[in-house]
């Protein structure tokens, strides 16, 4: 399994990877697929020395699926906390991939810069919720009923890590 930076080429099957999850309202707040077009300033704020989107690849060179790192709240006092995303394509799924990349990640967080992770992570979400707990990820806030999906109040968990060297 390989890591690299993702590039322009990459957002369709990013969105792709990203879209095939909405569905199931379990990962994400968006209700309708998104398009290439609406994700291109997000593609742009990454920055492959501090906020990487990676694109994580089996020897093969198949897409497991891609990586985010974003910041948190947008203010410069919050410079060394960033938020992680993780997608994996629909044929990779449960196949013990989410952990390696969250393992590898968080290995690589001190040379971006990131003394603290954050996953925003829907309470009802339990095999994300173990993941990350797995690897030492604390309750850090519960934001109760903030969501609504198909007419159900969901609560958003945020966990959070402070990463040693």
């Amino acid at each position: 399994m390989t890591f690299r930076d993702a590039t322009l080429d990459d957002l369709p099957k990013i969105v792709e990877i990203y879209n095939s999850t909405v569905a199931s309202r379990l990962v994400t707040a968006d209700l309708e697929p998104v398009s290439v077009e609406s994700k291109i300033d997000w593609f742009n704020e990454h920055h492959p020395a501090t906020r990487p989107l990676w694109i994580v690849e089996d020897a093969q060179k198949n897409t497991i699926g891609w990586v985010s790192f974003q910041d948190f709240y947008g203010r410069p006092a919050y410079h060394k906390t960033a938020e992680i995303s993780i997608y994996i394509d629909e044929n990779f799924r449960g196949k013990g991939y989410g952990q390696q990349i969250l393992k590898l990640s968080k290995e690589k967080c001190p040379s971006l810069g990131i003394e603290n992770l954050l996953a925003f992570i829907f309470a009802h979400n339990l095999p994300s919720l173990t993941l990350f707990e797995k690897f030492g990820f604390e309750l850090w806030a519960n934001l109760k009923n903030i969501a609504e999906l198909d007419g159900e109040k969901q609560s958003l968990i945020i966990l959070g890590k402070t990463i040693k060297d």
